[in-house]
């Protein structure tokens, strides 16, 4: 896609500007020019090729994952000097957004609470839980099939997301509900907790109550099993340790599938002909959501430190350096991707795409993620015909509108309107 060349591209802060919130696929092209190159006032270096993008999330010796969440806010509290500054990234990481969670961590204490995770989440388990998605869908279209119409973020997406995680997790079904409305009532005040607590911090209170009570009086049921998980090494985790990986999972995994989700269904109502393609031959159903994951990736930026200094596509890097690694824009390198832009269910190399990262630091949960949008698209495909974008909530045909949640790492739809005809 060629971007707007009237636009100021070289002093444009994709962290702050609205003005590619909406769009900024034209912004993602400007920059691909260049695919490691500076970007904004805030003396990051942006990365934006597919090749250069997946050296830097392998390479953790070089690039730290202590500002991953956070990219250049608030930075290192001191000056940085010398090629290595390996110690000033210890002696100072914890002043970067959710240190405590392992997504921010580094080796070798990454790997203890990845593995911890990993052993969440066995193909048992993941079984197991397919089987309550398909239950959970039905049931969340039963809400709304009859009325023809659905606002699909709030109706569909986000509680299929929520829901699946606190089943996979093993919350009681129960508390489901009191979960839900726990989640929503903070998400609708912008993740604000206690005081100087991080953004996921308002569930360990939930999950420590879970785990000191399974620890207590273990039960056969998936949350002792979390409890009483060890790490890999054998050696038990504290109590908070289990928690914070239950928490992140619960609230980065549901946020980042809704997103997915939604993206999905906005191709899906705006594209009648691939709707059709895709209800005659269900084989293309994850093609399709492979395709849309590559061009409407859930993430746009996560974040690196140099740790050291070094070269990326013969340019240089310094240490202390941010790093913004850009998926959206990596997803759509014409060196990687032939005809990028387009979505072709038939395109070889779809599951190329980086929506889920790349390196120790690639999303634990994707595998997760295609089977929920593989159930969720079939059984909407199953029970709601004709699917369509409402002209009075996002305009006509060539001229759709949408509003996006203002972030500079997630990039997902506020609302999706959708007026449907019930099948039988």
């Amino acid at each position: 896609m060629p971007y707007s060349a009237g636009m100021s591209y070289e002093t444009l802060d994709f962290l702050t500007d609205s003005s590619v919130l909406g769009d900024p696929s034209s912004y993602y092209a400007y920059l691909r020019e260049c695919p490691v190159r500076p970007a904004g006032p805030h003396g990051m270096i942006a990365v934006t090729g597919w090749d250069e993008g997946v050296e830097v999330w392998r390479d953790v010796d070089t690039f730290s994952s202590c500002n991953a969440f956070g990219g250049p806010f608030p930075g290192l509290p001191v000056p940085t000097e010398g090629d290595d500054i390996g110690a000033l990234i210890e002696q100072y990481r914890d002043v970067y957004p959710i240190s405590e969670h392992f997504v921010t961590f580094d080796p070798p204490l990454h790997a203890m609470h990845r593995g911890l995770m990993m052993r969440l989440m066995t193909p048992k388990r993941l079984e197991e839980n397919e089987a309550f998605m398909w239950a959970l869908s039905d049931r969340l279209v039963d809400a709304f099939a009859a009325d023809g119409a659905c606002e699909f973020t709030k109706q569909y997406a986000h509680p299929f997301a929520l829901l699946n995680i606190a089943d996979l997790l093993g919350v009681p079904g129960e508390d489901h509900a009191k979960l839900r409305a726990q989640f929503e009532s903070y998400t609708a005040g912008g993740l604000t907790g206690k005081a100087g607590a991080g953004p996921f911090a308002f569930l360990d209170d939930v999950f420590v109550d879970y785990v000191e009570d399974r620890r207590r009086a273990p039960r056969d049921d998936v949350m002792t099993k979390l409890a009483l998980a060890t790490f890999p090494d054998g050696s038990t985790p504290e109590v908070i340790d289990v928690v914070r990986i239950a928490a992140f999972l619960f609230a980065a995994g549901q946020g980042t599938t809704a997103h997915m989700m939604a993206s999905l269904l906005q191709r899906l109502a705006s594209r009648p002909e691939l709707q059709a393609r895709l209800r005659d031959d269900r084989s293309l159903v994850m093609p399709f959501a492979e395709e849309t994951l590559r061009l409407e990736s859930p993430t746009k930026a996560t974040f690196r430190l140099a740790r050291r200094s070094t070269e990326l596509a013969g340019v240089p890097i310094p240490a202390g350096t941010t790093l913004m690694v850009m998926p959206g824009a990596i997803n759509r390198d014409e060196r990687h991707f032939e005809h990028a832009d387009d979505l072709a269910v038939e395109r070889a190399n779809t599951r190329d795409h980086v929506a889920f990262g790349r390196g120790i630091h690639a999303c634990p949960g994707q595998a997760l993620a295609r089977t929920e949008a593989r159930v969720s698209l079939n059984r909407i495909l199953d029970r709601l015909g004709d699917i369509r974008l409402s002209g009075a909530a996002h305009g006509a045909a060539g001229e759709h509108h949408y509003h996006y949640n203002p972030s500079f790492m997630l990039r997902g739809l506020q609302a999706l309107h959708l007026e449907f005809t019930p099948l039988p």
